[in-house]
């Protein structure tokens, strides 16, 4: 439904990794229906709003290598209307109640929310309801789809400065895995797919037993558990196994170095390490340290090469958070007289303090600091704590991770954050990618 620019794209994924918890508890409900709908209900009756979201646990890593971009795909084709919802009319029910909608897919899951005044709550019920039971898979909203999705390809990746960059290293990175291609896909795998392929992926994946409808806001949970079951109890069991991928990607043991020519007008190097899932021990270490390297001013990285070398005009790390083993990227424009090896010479330097040096004591509590700042305002609206509770139970089967994250990470010790330095950001763990201008002929 909306795309955003690459790099905003990676900011965004970073911001969007299962950070998500705060200091003060979050009471939930959660049951799950005889068709394998799994329920959650938050209740916060502190203003008169609703979120009413599906989550399915579907994402580009569910996708055969010949089909690629499906997922995705599908964000737009479940909004084309239902059995009983004209094309075109899926969005003027919420717009028309004072609400809003929208979705998102990623390598992992596919959601989609309405946000609505709390008094239109079975409305957003009985859309949900439709979406799952009887969402329109046919040649006329396939066909304008089909086109909708390759414009967006070209729009925001293909003729986008710097949009092919987490489409390269992923391709670089992996060999086996399935997070070896972006989100987008490949235009030739949308643009051939015919009807029976669509719709064959949709009866694999877009059935009760692989979504989590949570609803949280302004409701009375009995009342919701009564309208929950109206719209949704009646709904089969899908008639398929669910493909999953298995998170076997082989062991990385030695450098993956290349160039990239691309219509832009600087260059930018990029790094990027195999880390662990998200979720596992050394998970947490590896986001606190891409924090102690890059977020904020005053930052490793930022500090050394922005602001004392002024070597780069701009320097980002992040973990690329997975349901499977991810990425840990590291990517910096070096300022115009600088080349990338000089700026490539400097991000090695500064990790391999981290790999040889403890950090101090001021720079861990900061790293603390900053951390709990960011659970505190990740669960601060009604949508995100929705997002959050709906993406615990999809990636974990365990929503009270949203009140047990953060002490994961409080867990993390400046010992832990010298060890992970040392086992995964290794130069034989690497893909390395410059980024550079098109030659001129």
């Amino acid at each position: 439904m909306r795309k955003l620019l690459i790099l905003k794209i990676l900011i965004c994924l970073a911001g969007h990794t299962l950070l998500q918890a705060q200091a003060t508890r979050i009471d939930f409900v959660e049951y799950t229906l005889d068709n394998g709908l799994h329920v959650i209900l938050h209740k916060d009756n502190s203003t008169p709003v609703v979120a009413v979201t599906m989550m399915y646990h579907v994402g580009s890593k569910n996708e055969n290598p010949e089909r690629t971009g499906f997922a995705h795909f599908f964000e737009h084709l479940m909004f084309e209307g239902t059995k009983h919802i004209e094309r075109g009319e899926f969005d003027r029910y919420v717009e028309g109640a004072g609400g809003t909608l929208n979705a998102y897919t990623s390598f992992d899951l596919t959601y989609y929310f309405e946000l609505l005044p709390s008094n239109q709550l079975e409305l957003g019920l009985w859309l949900e309801s439709e979406r799952l039971l009887h969402a329109k898979v046919d040649s006329v909203g396939i066909a304008t789809q089909k086109d909708v999705v390759i414009e967006e390809m070209k729009q925001t990746r293909d003729n986008q400065p710097y949009g092919r960059l987490l489409a390269e290293t992923l391709s670089r990175a992996y060999t086996k895995h399935p997070y070896r291609w972006d989100v987008l896909g490949k235009e030739e795998h949308i643009r051939y797919a015919e009807d029976h392929e669509f719709s064959e992926f949709h009866s694999m994946f877009y059935v009760p037993e692989n979504a989590v409808l949570t609803i949280a806001g302004d409701i009375e949970i009995e009342e919701t558990r009564k309208l929950v079951a109206k719209y949704f109890a009646d709904i089969p069991r899908g008639r398929h196994e669910i493909y999953r991928p298995e998170p076997v990607e082989p062991v990385r043991t030695a450098e993956v170095r290349d160039t990239v020519y691309d219509n832009i007008q600087l260059p930018l190097v990029l790094q990027a390490y195999h880390i662990p899932a998200q979720g596992s021990d050394d998970y947490y270490a590896v986001d606190m340290l891409a924090a102690l390297l890059s977020r904020g001013e005053s930052s490793r990285l930022h500090r050394s090469l922005v602001d004392e070398q002024q070597i780069a005009m701009m320097v980002q790390a992040m973990p690329l958070g997975l349901e499977h083993p991810g990425l840990a990227i590291i990517y910096a424009m070096p300022n115009i007289g600088t080349d990338p090896e000089t700026l490539e010479a400097a991000i090695n330097k500064e990790l391999e303090k981290v790999r040889n040096e403890l950090i101090s004591e001021f720079e861990m509590q900061k790293v603390i600091n900053q951390t709990e700042n960011s659970f505190v305002n990740s669960n601060r609206t009604i949508a995100s704590r929705a997002n959050n509770l709906a993406t615990y139970h999809t990636i974990f089967k365990d929503a009270n991770r949203i009140n047990t994250e953060l002490s994961k990470y409080m867990e993390v010790t400046r010992d832990d954050i010298q060890r992970v330095a040392n086992r995964y950001f290794r130069e034989d763990n690497r893909v390395v990618l410059y980024f550079l201008p098109e030659p001129e002929n």
